[in-house]
């Protein structure tokens, strides 16, 4: 995969170098921009070490989340 082959801005993608989920924001030179779900700081990725996120990675992103808030308001 390439710069131009990635995945549009604002979709969900896997660093496969780590399988950690985030939102596409872009691209600056030969990396793609990945920042985590909930929000947060972006991290780069080469475009060869990104996949599509699956059905199954959305949902489990959504359950972080969904998890994350539950803590902070107890």
């Amino acid at each position: 995969m390439t710069v131009q082959d990635a995945p549009e801005v604002g979709t969900l993608a896997v660093d496969t170098r780590n399988d950690r989920l985030g939102v596409v924001m872009g691209s600056e030179g030969p990396y793609v921009q990945l920042r985590p779900p909930g929000g947060g700081i972006e991290w780069d990725v080469p475009p060869q070490s990104l996949r599509e996120a699956t059905t199954s990675d959305e949902l489990r992103a959504k359950v972080r989340e969904v998890n994350a808030s539950r803590r902070w308001t107890r």
